[in-house]
């Protein structure tokens, strides 16, 4: 028999079956029995719920497998992305998707809508860096304006085994810092999910955000690896590791990122979400926000929980952010906002970690808007209410050197029950740590308010 290359997807199942043979149009495609492929073994599927908290929510399991698609890379640069979207129509409703090469190259939006569909990927996903390409044929998102090379969807689906999902990103960055403009792809973006596992991945050199939870529930993400860089003098931008938004019910869990954005960013809508057990380094914080960028949306955040956490070398560790109450010019990597609505409840940062932190607490109602007079004179309207900050200690940087952290409200009517507890932070000079207080109950806040 000659295999044809057109397509290298090798389906096995777990029932014995007869050989099947492809036309020459097709792709080659044998049944087979086991795991292995071309010395090479799939692995047990892992197990993974919230440890040690959790949301209070119940996460379903997913329904076993019973066949596989092992898809070979082409090599020599080729693209891969159409037999990866072939194997995901074929192994739908069922199936293993099995990545199991070193290298896999994509020049093909991958738009993924799976049921009951596990991939493992042990191999490197690398996404070409044709600008032009990726600014035509993204995915499109209204919030920011923003864009993806892939997105996954559906229903009770399984990503694990180890692999790499690599966004090349050095001539967006070297692109961007010459015109800020550049239109730069989020790495993955999982859209219109449910019932989601995502453990074991690692995600390397994003352009733009490494992770979207885009409209999206019960999902665990655990065991992840974030990080980036550059090669120029040019520094990443706007590379948060996750940004969920109107989604629920998320636990993002016992992983490490080395970022130069949020290190978690919980945008409109986002609820019920547990982060636990992170290492961020590099980062701007683990925010609330940005918030009230749009007029006609009305943002909520709420029941968020954030605990047993490390933040090294970042701009902020507790952070909200809330757009002012008008318009403002835009920042270069937005469309611009404020005047929005909304409210921020019940929030919880709990046992954190900070070494070498420009804030350990930072609360703005004027983000989006450099004329300050401005924002006081048309504050923002989002309320934000129970509020804590527990358990925060470690070390600052010099940057603000006493001052620790910075809690200020557009108004004394837009906060209430922001409380902070047992907070130890300690500056580079050895003096004693302020924070600057505006527009709440100083009360509330066992902290040195000046």
């Amino acid at each position: 028999m000659v295999a044809m290359n057109l397509l290298s997807i090798v389906l096995a199942t777990l029932a014995v079956a007869p050989a099947a043979f492809a036309s020459p149009l097709e792709a080659t495609v044998l049944e087979a029995r086991g795991r292995t492929h071309n010395g090479k073994e799939t692995t047990d599927r892992p197990v993974v719920f919230p440890y040690p908290l959790n949301t209070g929510k119940k996460f379903k399991e997913t329904p076993r497998t019973t066949k596989t698609c092992f898809v070979d890379a082409l090599g020599n640069g080729l693209d891969d992305g159409p037999n990866i979207l072939a194997a995901a129509k074929k192994c739908n409703n069922g199936g293993k998707i099995a990545l199991l090469d070193d290298l896999y190259m994509i020049r093909t939006p991958l738009d993924l809508k799976l049921n009951k569909v596990d991939i493992e990927l042990q191999g490197t996903l690398k996404f070409v860096d044709d600008i032009p390409f990726w600014e035509k044929n993204s995915f499109k998102y209204e919030f920011q304006n923003s864009s993806s090379f892939i997105q996954i969807g559906g229903k009770d689906v399984n990503i694990y085994g180890g692999g790499t999902i690599d966004g090349n990103s050095q001539k967006w960055i070297d692109a961007h810092a010459a015109n800020s403009w550049t239109w730069r792809p989020i790495l993955v973006t999982f859209f219109d999910l449910d019932n989601a596992y995502i453990s074991n991945i690692n995600f390397r050199y994003s352009a733009n955000w490494y992770i979207l939870v885009h409209t999206c529930k019960n999902m665990i993400f655990d065991n992840v690896s974030i990080a980036g860089g550059t090669t120029s003098k040019n520094e990443p931008k706007n590379t948060d590791g996750w940004d969920t938004y109107r989604s629920d019910n998320i636990v993002i869990q016992h992983s490490k990122i080395d970022n130069h954005d949020d290190c978690v960013s919980f945008k409109p809508n986002s609820t019920n979400i547990l982060v636990q057990s992170l290492d961020c380094n590099g980062s701007h914080g683990i925010s609330v926000g940005s918030l009230g960028q749009y007029p006609k949306y009305y943002d909520i955040v709420e029941n968020i929980y954030v605990f047993n956490t490390t933040m090294t070398n970042a701009t902020s560790a507790g952070r909200i952010k809330v757009w002012s109450g008008e318009y403002a010019k835009p920042p270069s990597w937005v469309e611009g906002g404020g005047g929005g609505h909304g409210r921020v409840f019940n929030v919880t940062w709990d046992a954190i970690r900070l070494k070498n932190i420009d804030y350990a607490i930072e609360i703005t109602q004027c983000y989006g808007q450099s004329n300050l007079t401005r924002c006081s004179e048309v504050p923002a309207t989002l309320k934000i209410s129970n509020v804590l900050f527990r358990g925060l200690y470690g070390t600052a940087s010099k940057k603000y050197d006493p001052q620790v952290g910075s809690l200020v409200c557009g108004g004394p009517e837009n906060c209430n029950n922001i409380y902070a507890r047992d907070i130890n932070i300690q500056p580079p000079s050895a003096k004693s740590p302020t924070f600057t207080c505006r527009n709440m109950d100083q009360s509330l806040l066992d902290i040195p308010c000046a």
